[in-house]
């Protein structure tokens, strides 16, 4: 049995999905509230759903758990509640962490790519860089605290789950993120506004030397995220920190150009001001080192921005059921 927290969200439903999908049992550890989160799920039920809040006393009966992936979070990178974020983010993740450790079950857990900041410092994964990281934001800020504690407690020694490792994911798209609002990925967004006949809209460089729209990003694919997680599952010896991006920058104009060839639309584009909200904390640059992750053994090809965009639109946002 496997324990997907967050696996009602949007990178744990996909999984959730796949692991279903080999015959697996799954518990999900989720809210599913009044939103129509429940269809992330709906074609893949888990054999057991368990409110966070009661996800201690779960635990306490000790269930025979082969794996835990923890995607849940408060992942919204203009959270405020800092209380809340530390809780969620920090506090679960060590608990489950040393659950994990206790019982031998193995443990993979949802990092960030905002752990990096504004990129200035590099994206490397190698766990000797994580001191000299300066995350932007709240929520960038909380994951780069646990990698920090992982390292730490590897350190010193103490009790570690069989198998663990922390998964640094870049700009995720594809299907189940409905429910995110204003989270959604940026894929999504210009889907929309190309669909409803307006201009996909993009935000205006803020530096004087990089064009509007050449804003670079390490776009990936949800499938890819999920098959990297697989591949740990079906690969017990594995542990480490790794990105999960494609190792490719690509600009947000490559972007919307893509959206509009799979929607067979124009691209028209129009550029805005960046929120001032937004402003402080934007990343113009992106792009995963994946070469710790290829020296661990994963070997699959990841897919394009062009190949990822088309099966978004054609398999799913073009579909009266646009759920995986």
């Amino acid at each position: 049995m496997i324990l997907v927290t967050g696996g009602a969200g949007f990178i744990g439903s996909y999984l959730q999905g796949e692991l279903t999908r080999r015959g697996l049992q799954t518990v999900i550890a989720d809210r599913l509230g009044a939103h129509g989160k429940w269809r992330n799920i709906a074609r893949h039920p888990p054999v057991q759903i368990v409110h966070p809040g009661e996800l201690d006393a779960w635990l306490a009966t000790d269930p025979p758990l082969e794996m835990v992936f923890h995607m849940g979070a408060i992942s919204g990178t203009l959270a405020t509640d800092g209380d809340h974020v530390w809780r969620t983010n920090v506090e679960l993740s060590l608990k489950l962490w040393t659950w994990c450790a206790r019982h031998r079950v193995r443990f993979v857990y949802a990092s960030s790519a905002a752990t990096y900041g504004d990129g200035a410092g590099g994206f490397d994964d190698d766990p000797a860089a994580l001191p000299g990281l300066e995350p932007l934001n709240l929520y960038g800020w909380s994951k780069h605290v646990f990698d920090l504690r992982v390292a730490d407690m590897l350190r010193r020694g103490a009790p570690a789950p069989p198998q663990w490792a922390g998964l640094k994911f870049f700009n995720v798209y594809g299907p189940n993120e409905y429910h995110k609002n204003g989270m959604v990925s940026v894929v999504k967004v210009k889907h929309d506004e190309l669909a409803a006949g307006r201009p996909a809209t993009l935000f205006r460089s803020a530096h004087a030397d990089l064009p509007d729209g050449a804003q670079q990003r390490d776009f990936i694919w949800v499938g890819d995220c999920a098959a990297v997680m697989l591949w740990l599952l079906d690969n017990p010896a594995v542990c480490g920190l790794f990105n999960v991006g494609t190792g490719v920058a690509r600009t947000y104009l490559d972007m919307a150009h893509a959206v509009a060839t799979a929607s067979n639309r124009v691209c028209d584009v129009a550029f805005v001001d960046m929120p001032d909200a937004l402003s402080a904390q934007y990343q113009s640059y992106t792009c995963a080192r994946t070469d710790r992750l290829r020296a661990a053994g994963y070997a699959a090809p990841f897919t394009s921005l062009e190949d990822g965009v088309g099966r978004y639109v054609r398999d799913y946002l073009s579909q009266a059921n646009p759920y995986h």
